[in-house]
């Protein structure tokens, strides 16, 4: 029977959100992000462990608590220069652990309000399909292609476009020959990396509250939806 194990990478410093703190470890509800981002794994009984990779030269995690999440979380200190990147050495550094066909879900730190039904869905629906899958949400805006001017050069069909969010899962053989077979350059996610292999992922609907933060607004939204529902 295949496992399942969680890997997040955390090596990044989210420039974006304006805040010198890296975004992984601002608060949301007196607790580091990344702390919201983990405890669904921590609380879901198929995960068996959970991997968080951070840069060699991080000095905040060791200055937070993560007491109740120490027997399911090892942390890798083998954080690269880009999220495949980080992906990658952490699927290396996991070598050991995982079997072949284990599966592995790659979450994002900056997505802190991650359900336990969502991870159920993605357990459930992607399991036996070769190629792995992700949630994703629906495109329900109207889109427009700007211009060099930011004026709007066009309307482009959202019919079956579709947000790509995480987890993202996918059997570890798949992951790693997805991720080492060539250049990083344009993975910006791992469905991407798996698509280059002629694999199509399968999408699991998920919703808009699995946002993810990236400006200083966000957080505010990512505190609402934490409030708002009962928990993970």
């Amino acid at each position: 029977m295949a496992k399942y194990f969680a890997l997040i990478p955390a090596a990044g410093t989210g420039s974006r959100t304006g805040d010198p703190t890296p975004k992984q470890y601002q608060p949301i509800n007196g607790r580091p992000m990344l702390w919201h981002a983990l405890n669904p794994f921590i609380l879901h009984p198929r995960i068996e462990r959970i991997f968080v990779v951070l840069s060699p030269a991080d000095a905040w995690f060791a200055q937070m608590r993560w007491d109740e999440f120490e027997p399911k979380l090892e942390v890798l200190r083998c954080g690269g220069e880009s999220r495949a990147r980080s992906v990658l050495n952490g699927l290396q550094a996991m070598a050991g652990t995982l079997a072949r066909d284990d599966q592995v879900l790659v979450h994002d730190a900056a997505r802190p309000c991650l359900t336990r039904h969502a991870i159920d869905q993605l357990i459930t629906q992607v399991a036996d399909h070769q190629a792995g899958g992700l949630l994703a949400e629906p495109l329900a805006d109207t889109l427009k292609r700007a211009d060099e001017g930011g004026h709007v050069l066009r309307t482009e069909p959202r019919e079956r476009l579709w947000r790509a969010q995480t987890p993202q899962m996918f059997r570890y053989d798949i992951l790693v020959r997805a991720l080492s077979g060539g250049t990083l350059e344009g993975v910006t996610d791992e469905a991407s990396a798996v698509e280059r292999l002629g694999l199509q992922p399968l999408l699991v609907k998920s919703g808009a509250t699995n946002l993810k933060v990236t400006y200083g607004e966000d957080l505010r939204l990512a505190e609402f939806i934490l409030n708002s529902h009962p928990g993970p």
